[in-house]
């Protein structure tokens, strides 16, 4: 039992390092830019020579990827960004210099790829003055279990008020990426309902604990 459990971790580490070499390879040859438009925005994780505000074209920001490691547990996930098909979306581009991409890539691939709910993708970007460029996004696997497509604000709100994970409240999350783009002179008014609504749920948790 224990020869095959081992058996079964060796294939999936070489599967992922097979994939995550997959990865590193289809990037564009030289500097690397990377968007993000939530936690990437306000917390990178990777060093960066340059950054501006940037407009991907063709995608928007949705709440409708379940957590049930950063932001929650399988047993009460919570609820983070994905990039969606259709619109578009303002975030935060980083660039990334030819010796790190490789380095970087790696730590991205840990980072936003562990249950492969997104599917890595270089979209169109608009930085600066009429300036389009190309840079890598996350963007959310539609066909995969995480993903969720019919939720309407209140149940939404009831994911982000219950979610706790390794990297903290998901209320918190939620919190973080609506200040870091109102720094930026953006909004994003569906967080701010489900983040409202959320606060209320945790608010009206405390009064009934309290009464008991």
């Amino acid at each position: 039992m224990l020869f095959s459990l081992r058996r079964f971790y060796n294939v999936a580490q070489r599967a992922m390092q097979n994939a995550l070499e997959s990865f590193r390879d289809g990037l564009p040859r030289g500097d690397l830019w990377v968007f993000g438009y939530g936690s990437l925005m306000w917390s990178p994780g990777f060093s960066h020579t340059d950054r501006a505000m940037g407009r991907a074209h063709g995608y928007h920001r949705s709440l409708c990827i379940l957590s049930s490691r950063y932001r929650g547990t399988s047993e009460r996930p919570g609820l983070v960004v994905g990039l969606c098909r259709g619109g578009s979306c303002w975030g935060m581009a980083f660039r990334v210099p030819s010796p790190q991409v490789r380095r970087v890539a790696g730590a991205l691939w840990r980072r936003e790829m562990l249950n492969k709910v997104y599917i890595p993708t270089m979209v169109s970007l608009d930085i600066g003055r009429r300036r389009r460029i190309r840079a890598l996004a996350f963007v959310a696997d539609t066909s995969h279990r995480q993903f969720v497509r019919e939720m309407d604000l209140h149940q939404r709100a009831r994911l982000v008020a219950q979610g706790i994970g390794q990297r903290g409240h998901c209320v918190d999350y939620i919190r973080n990426t609506l200040e870091h783009m109102a720094t930026l002179g953006l909004r994003d008014s569906h967080l701010e309902r489900v983040l409202s609504a959320a606060n209320a749920m945790g608010l009206q948790s405390l009064h009934e604990k309290a009464g008991r």
